[in-house]
């Protein structure tokens, strides 16, 4: 089985600071996606939850499509919010992308590294991609 690293180098966070870690990592058929925040251009974009929510998953999805996978693929998804009272408004957002293929997932909260309200991760499988 190969292993295959994705936006590995290049990758910026906040304050342009090089980040050690890459975008998504694909094993055996599995996509791994890093955690995701709302950042275009490595800074936050301001927002409200629902802003944030949805950049979140769209730079998860991003990642994972550029990778090959789709929305069909995933199978985990691992949500972080800065506030319970996100919640309702973190799920209307995230029907908007899973409606169709709902996967598992977690929800917690958590202070984050970065100022926002919300960070996401996916787990994809293909088992197109496992032979």
């Amino acid at each position: 089985m190969s292993i295959k690293r994705y936006g590995v180098g290049g990758s910026t966070g906040t304050g342009g600071q090089s980040l050690p870690f890459a975008k998504a990592v694909e094993a055996g058929g599995w996509l791994y996606v890093s955690g995701q925040t709302p950042m275009k251009d490595g800074e936050v974009v301001e927002g409200g939850i629902i802003e944030q929510s949805r950049l979140a998953i769209q730079n998860c999805v991003d990642i994972m499509q550029d990778a090959g996978f789709s929305l069909a693929d995933v199978v985990h998804v691992k949500v972080y919010l800065t506030d319970a009272r996100y919640f309702p408004s973190f799920n209307k957002v995230f029907r908007e992308f899973f409606a169709d293929h709902p996967p598992a997932r977690v929800c917690c909260v958590a202070d984050l590294v970065v100022d926002c309200k919300v960070e996401v991760d996916l787990t994809c499988y293909n088992a197109e991609r496992a032979k």
